[in-house]
C-alpha cells in the first residue's frame, strides 16, 4: 500500500524540486555504478561483491534471449534489448577467414557466451556455411537453461572446455568480456594454450593506463540488474607475454567498451605457431 503511494507520488515530488538538485542528485547517483577500488586480492573483492549467480539475472537474460530467438528483438547484450546491433566486424571476419580455410564449415567454443549472445547476432552471416556448430561452456544454471531454452543443431551447451572437446572440434575459442572476470586469469591462460585450439579470438579485454595491473569490484546499475563482481583491469604486455611463445598475433582492434576507469579495452586474433 504505501510502496505504491510512493510510486504515485514520485512525479508529483519531482515538480517541486529544483532541477539542479534533480541533476546533482542523478549525478551522484550514476557515480554509484561503474568499476571502483583497488584490491591486494580476489578474495578481498570478492567481500564487496553480491556475486552474478542470481536466478533474477539468468531469468532476464533468459527472457531477452528468446524474444532474440523468437524474432521480437533484434539483438540482446547482458539482458538488454537493443533495436539495433554494434557489431564486432573484426570478430565476424576472423571467423569468416577462419570458415574459409576451414572448407566453409566452422566450429566455435564461445566461452561465457551467456545463452547465445553472440550466436544470435552473426548467425545471420554465417547461414551461407556449409557447416555451423557453436558451443557455449558457461555456469551450471546458464547451461540447463541453454538445453532447455535455446539448443538446437548448431548450438551447443556445455558446462566446461573439457567436456566440450570430447563432443567437439573446435576450430577457436572465442572470449569475449569474459577473461577479467576469473579469478585467475593468468592460470587459466597457461591451461588455454594446453587445448591447442588453432585460433583464440579476444573481445572487449580491459587494459589499464599506465601498465599497473588493477583489481576492482564493478557495479552494475540496476536498471541493468542488480550484481557486482570482481573485474581485473590487465598489463597489455603481461597479458600477450602468455601467449607469444604458442601463437601468432594476427589482429589487434579496440573494442566499443567504455568504463570510469582510464583503460582501453582491446581484441586480439591470434593463430597457433606451426
Amino acid at each position: 500500500m504505501i510502496s505504491n503511494m510512493l510510486t504515485q507520488l514520485k512525479p508529483v515530488i519531482k515538480e517541486f524540486i529544483p532541477p539542479i538538485v534533480l541533476k546533482t542528485y542523478n549525478k551522484i547517483r550514476n557515480n554509484s555504478y561503474g568499476l571502483f577500488g583497488n584490491y591486494p586480492s580476489w578474495e578481498a573483492a570478492m567481500k564487496d561483491s553480491v556475486g552474478y549467480d542470481s536466478d533474477i539475472i539468468l531469468n532476464k537474460v533468459r527472457d531477452s534471449l528468446l524474444k532474440v530467438k523468437e524474432g521480437k528483438s533484434i539483438g540482446e547484450k547482458d539482458s538488454c534489448l537493443f533495436d539495433k546491433i554494434q557489431y564486432s566486424w573484426p570478430v565476424l571476419a576472423a571467423l569468416l577467414r577462419i570458415a574459409s580455410i576451414k572448407g566453409n564449415k566452422l566450429s566455435v567454443l564461445d566461452f561465457g557466451g551467456s545463452l547465445g549472445t553472440y550466436y544470435y547476432q552473426l548467425k545471420d552471416f554465417l547461414s551461407d556455411l556449409d557447416e555451423l556448430r557453436w558451443s557455449i561452456v558457461e555456469q551450471e544454471k546458464f547451461v540447463r537453461c541453454g538445453q532447455d531454452f535455446f539448443e538446437n543443431n548448431e548450438l551447443k551447451f556445455y558446462y566446461d572446455i573439457e567436456t566440450c572437446l570430447i563432443h567437439e572440434n573446435p576450430d577457436v575459442i572465442l572470449l569475449s568480456g569474459v577473461i577479467q572476470y576469473l579469478p585467475d586469469p593468468y592460470v587459466f591462460l597457461g591451461n588455454l594454450v594446453n587445448y591447442n585450439f588453432q585460433y583464440l579470438i579476444f573481445d572487449r579485454t580491459p587494459f589499464i593506463e599506465g601498465g599497473q595491473e588493477r583489481l576492482t569490484v564493478q557495479k552494475v546499475h540496476p536498471s541493468i540488474y542488480e550484481a557486482s563482481m570482481p573485474a581485473y583491469f590487465f598489463n597489455q604486455e603481461k597479458f600477450l607475454g602468455c601467449l607469444d611463445k604458442f601463437y601468432d598475433l594476427l589482429v589487434e582492434f579496440e573494442s566499443q567498451d567504455r568504463v570510469n576507469i582510464p583503460s582501453q579495452f582491446k581484441g586480439f586474433i591470434f593463430k597457433k605457431q606451426q
